[in-house]
């Protein structure tokens, strides 16, 4: 069953179509990668989904439930905005850590500011608190929980950025090229936890330049070029036997 559904979403800057009429669903628990060059929309897809950027034509619904719908002002009210966020997390590729808060702070610092709003802080700080560290065990920082940013190397920034997101327990968590900062000493950590991820079945929408990675981890992928979906299907099909031209342009680049 979908729990993303994407219909004919458009986004445009200064002129510039950068999304022309995407269409695409996701099944909960599977992943789904967005692979392409640079400038073809992937990153500002992203930011559209979780509400950073605001689609100018189309429907995102998220569990039977349409979040956005251009044509429905309901829909567009800056008021709720924050509330559709908490369907999606978002790892972005260069960390976004508080260099002021150790590892552990900077996890525990979203939950912690929902449940005061609730005035309910007092009550559930023990809970908050225990969740962080269980996902600290799960990346395998335990012994990092209390380092500060700049102690940690980038890979177990984004280490921690990931479970920063994990814990407002999104139902799709994205990520935006979560090795492009990285070292390639330091990359194969970072996939590793999603890997362990997918394993888990999380739903997820990975942007990324890793093509083995994106075909070995991938339930479905979507190859964009110019703000357009060219193709896009199963991982092994479409990396082993491209039909679109511009798709087998773009792979020709990685194939040894």
């Amino acid at each position: 069953m979908a729990i993303l559904e994407v219909k004919n979403i458009h986004k445009t800057f200064d002129n510039n179509e950068i999304l022309k009429g995407l269409n695409f669903s996701l099944d909960e628990g599977k992943v789904l990668s967005i692979i392409g060059s640079s400038g073809s929309g992937k990153t500002t897809l992203l930011r559209c989904l979780n509400f950073l950027e605001t689609p100018d034509k189309g429907k995102i619904i998220v569990k039977g439930e349409t979040l956005f719908d251009s044509d429905n002002p309901s829909t567009l009210k800056e008021s709720q905005i924050r509330q559709k966020r908490l369907h999606f997390g978002l790892v972005f590729q260069s960390f976004n850590l508080f260099p002021q808060y150790t590892a552990l702070e900077n996890v525990m610092l979203a939950p912690k500011l929902q449940a005061k709003e609730k005035n309910n802080f007092d009550a559930v700080k023990n809970e908050i608190e225990n969740q962080a560290k269980e996902l600290f065990s799960q990346i395998g920082l335990s012994d990092r929980m209390n380092n500060y940013p700049h102690q940690l190397s980038g890979g177990q920034q984004q280490r921690v950025a990931i479970a920063r997101a994990l814990i407002l327990k999104p139902d799709i968590l994205c990520f935006d090229e979560p090795t492009s900062a990285l070292d390639p000493e330091l990359t194969g950590e970072v996939l590793k936890v999603i890997q362990k991820l997918s394993e888990q079945n999380f739903t997820m929408i990975i942007v990324t330049h890793e093509m083995e990675f994106a075909r070995d981890v991938s339930n479905h992928v979507i190859f964009m070029d110019n703000g357009e979906i060219c193709e896009q299907g199963d991982p092994h099909e479409l990396f082993e036997n491209p039909k679109h031209e511009r798709t087998k342009q773009f792979l020709s680049r990685y194939k040894n």
